[in-house]
């Protein structure tokens, strides 16, 4: 059985994986293997709705081969939603994405793959922990390989049994994600504890083609409630006092009046509206309005007569 060492994000050697050899390649992978960008196929690590995941070798590291399916073949849901916002500086290209050419469909394929991409560059920017990316070809992204502290492929935090002091202390990291990533203008879109991964230093942050312009895509506010509910609905199985908070509803709220920032400590307390609209002001305002109108269309009705 051989052994292949395993780097961090540092480029320092950790841990070994045991590769039993050689599998398949997969007909995406292919020509990188032919141009050398990578060496070989260890393993399949998983198949999601909208990628499948090999673990590869490039040179003497090992990384992560992440080979996107195609449209058709993707089950990830309302995908419209969130490339709303996402900017096509090309006019040209805009037109054909909007038509569905053929040309456009490709085109379309090539910015949800490159959103992952520059999304992982304004993650690390931000300070959030996520795989470091070495370059998205052909529709295979080649990026970091996340392990744990024996050198295994790291967990999902689905897959993980927790104290109560430690979902605290998790929740706690991956809500400052979700707000260093909302100060960078982005969401995640499709947080949940099996988008998360857990290595020995904490959370880390996985798959973000979906990723949404917080400033330019309606849907943003209800997706970040959604990001916020999924992890701490998990985190509140271990520790029920978390299930109290109105994470969700504070983020945004500070969001909203500007004040939020990457530093900020949330409390998870919101006071919600309570003030009861005053219905009898608003039909008054609305009849101003219409008598002002009737008013206005009278003036140019005699103004031609």
């Amino acid at each position: 059985m051989n052994y292949v060492r395993l780097t961090e994000l540092n480029g320092s050697h950790r841990g070994a994986i045991r590769v039993k050899g050689g599998m398949k390649i997969p007909k995406r992978i292919q020509p990188l293997i032919d141009d050398g960008i990578v060496d070989a196929v260890v393993s399949r690590l998983m198949s999601g709705k909208e990628a499948d995941v090999f673990v590869v070798r490039c040179g003497s590291e090992i990384r992560c081969a992440k080979v996107y399916k195609e449209a058709m073949k993707r089950s990830f849901k309302h995908a419209v939603n969130y490339q709303e916002g996402r900017k096509v500086r090309n006019s040209r290209r805009g037109r054909a994405m909007e038509k569905g050419s053929k040309y456009g469909r490709t085109q379309t394929e090539a910015i949800w793959q490159s959103a992952e991409v520059d999304a992982l560059h304004r993650l690390a920017a931000a300070g959030v922990r996520a795989p470091k990316p070495y370059g998205c070809i052909d529709g295979v992204l080649l990026m970091e390989l996340v392990c744990d502290a024996n050198g295994e492929v790291a967990p999902r935090l689905g897959d993980v049994t927790l104290s109560a002091d430690k979902a605290i202390e998790h929740h706690g990291v991956v809500m400052n994600y979700v707000v260093r990533m909302l100060c960078s203008g982005l969401i995640h879109g499709d947080l949940s504890e099996f988008n998360v991964l857990l290595d020995e230093h904490g959370p880390v942050i996985i798959d973000l083609p979906q990723a949404v312009d917080a400033a330019a895509n309606n849907h943003a506010e209800s997706m970040l409630r959604r990001d916020v509910s999924n992890l701490t609905n998990y985190f509140g199985q271990f520790a029920p006092g978390l299930l109290e908070g109105k994470f969700a509803q504070e983020i945004w709220a500070l969001y909203e009046a500007g004040t939020l920032r990457m530093d900020t400590v949330l409390t998870g307390h919101f006071e919600e509206e309570t003030r009861t609209a005053d219905v009898d002001a608003v039909i008054t305002e609305i009849n101003a309005a219409i008598a002002e109108e009737e008013e206005r269309l009278a003036r140019i009705r005699s103004a031609f007569m």
